[in-house]
């Protein structure tokens, strides 16, 4: 099994080099021709019919190369001081969030410390050493403070989640330079205590769009509340101290998402949440990250996550249609281009938690799937950024790293209500 985290060409865009991170401030403003238009876009895209024949792709036997390479790729984008920014439509006063800036360099520093030969590559030992520091320098940012936040779209928790992933991996790797372990460790649990602060009221879980006023309670985003349970899945496992109450809250407001018919999960939870088996192509990302997290907590069913992959690769056309396109929530299944590997990441965990017997069928169909969108340079990207490969490739990279053997088992959690029970 493997470790988590978690949010876009059948066309000629496929075979297309993709150009290198430019070389322009890391919170500097999108060109006028690479900026994309936020707004919700009531036009729909096409969407193909699940069922429509996708052309042969090829998939190479030995991942190792290819993951070689992404690991090379990924290194030569680091930007100073040591970041990894995730870009997208949203910026604050302008410039990519610093939310943004530290998710971003968070995944794709845990990207690099699985992949396999961490400690004899000089080059990646540096470029790790730079994105601790940049991390744990980010908790003194005054807009990732979580006692300055009263609602509202913001995206401070995604640093905080990735953020605290990312040095929570450091630590386990035993990749933190002894002149910062002090520092790595504090900052983890800054992050840990800032994630805590931001759970909706009353309700449990976590959303980056919450409703005004810092007490008002509204639903949790599945989205963001399974990568936010995984981060704190791995706190627990290594002796940091996490509120058994917080988990179960958000456990249940991520059960909350569900309906129990067809497996549907919705775009945020409550009571009753209303089965749209026809919005199920816009949703398998989420139905892939939901049982991924309460299989992990021993809620879950190897049925239910096995039905969330099968929806994954029988729509993955419906989040081909979005990769790299303008517009972000477009009809007719509201999917936005971040979480095109957003969905590959979880549905490859999901591969990976089933029974060893079920596996071997669903990598194949998954690997298929996702070197459809490899670039000839061995790089990944959702987005009309070009900046955005890093994302692209580090996810991509790990759902690979998944299917090595001996790739460690993720984080579970047990709740101590639980413990010495039959």
């Amino acid at each position: 099994m493997t470790t988590s985290l978690l949010p876009v060409l059948l066309s000629i865009v496929c075979s297309m080099p993709q150009a290198p991170a430019p070389q322009v401030p890391a919170d500097g403003p999108a060109s006028p021709a690479a900026r994309e238009s936020s707004r919700r876009s009531r036009k729909a895209d096409p969407a193909p019919a699940p069922s429509a024949p996708r052309a042969p792709v090829e998939v190479p036997k030995d991942l190792a190369p290819v993951i070689a390479t992404a690991v090379e790729r990924l290194v030569a984008m680091q930007e100073d001081p040591g970041q990894w920014p995730y870009e997208g439509v949203y910026r604050v006063g302008g410039k990519i969030p610093v939310g943004y800036r530290i998710g971003g360099t968070g995944i794709c520093g845990e990207a690099l410390l699985r992949a396999p030969g961490y400690t004899e590559d000089p080059a990646r030992v540096a470029a790790i050493g730079k994105a601790i520091s940049f991390v744990c320098e980010g908790i003194k940012e005054p807009l990732m403070s979580p006692d300055d936040y009263d609602g509202g779209y913001d995206v401070r928790g995604w640093g905080m989640c990735y953020g605290a992933r990312f040095l929570l991996a450091a630590q386990r790797a035993g990749a933190v330079p002894e002149a910062m372990k002090d520092q790595a460790k504090a900052a983890t649990e800054w992050y840990l205590a800032a994630l805590a602060k931001l759970e909706i009221p009353q309700v449990g879980g976590w959303t980056y769009s919450r409703q005004p006023g810092r007490e008002t309670p509204c639903p949790a985003s599945p989205f963001m509340t399974a990568p936010c349970l995984e981060t704190l899945f791995a706190a627990k496992a290594q002796g940091y101290a996490v509120d058994p109450a917080m988990i179960e809250r958000a456990l249940k407001a991520l059960a909350g998402t569900t309906a129990a018919g067809s497996g549907y999960v919705d775009y945020s939870g409550g009571k009753g949440v209303k089965d749209k088996a026809d919005q199920i192509p816009g949703a398998v990302g989420r139905m892939c990250a939901a049982e991924v997290a309460m299989t992990l907590a021993g809620r879950g069913s190897p049925e239910r996550l096995e039905r969330a992959i099968e929806a994954f690769c029988a729509h993955w056309d419906a989040l081909e249609v979005r990769r790299a396109k303008t517009g972000t929530h477009v009809a007719p299944y509201g999917v936005a281009p971040y979480y095109f590997f957003y969905a590959h990441y979880y549905a490859a965990q999901g591969i990976a938690l089933l029974p060893d017997d079920r596996r071997e069928k669903h990598w194949a169909v998954f690997n298929a799937l996702l070197f459809r969108t490899r670039s000839a340079e061995g790089t990944w990207n959702d987005r009309v950024f070009p900046r955005s490969a890093n994302f692209g490739t580090a996810m991509s990279m790990m759902a690979l790293l998944m299917q090595q053997p001996g790739a460690p088992d993720p984080a579970r959690w047990t709740s101590p209500s639980t413990v010495g029970s039959e």
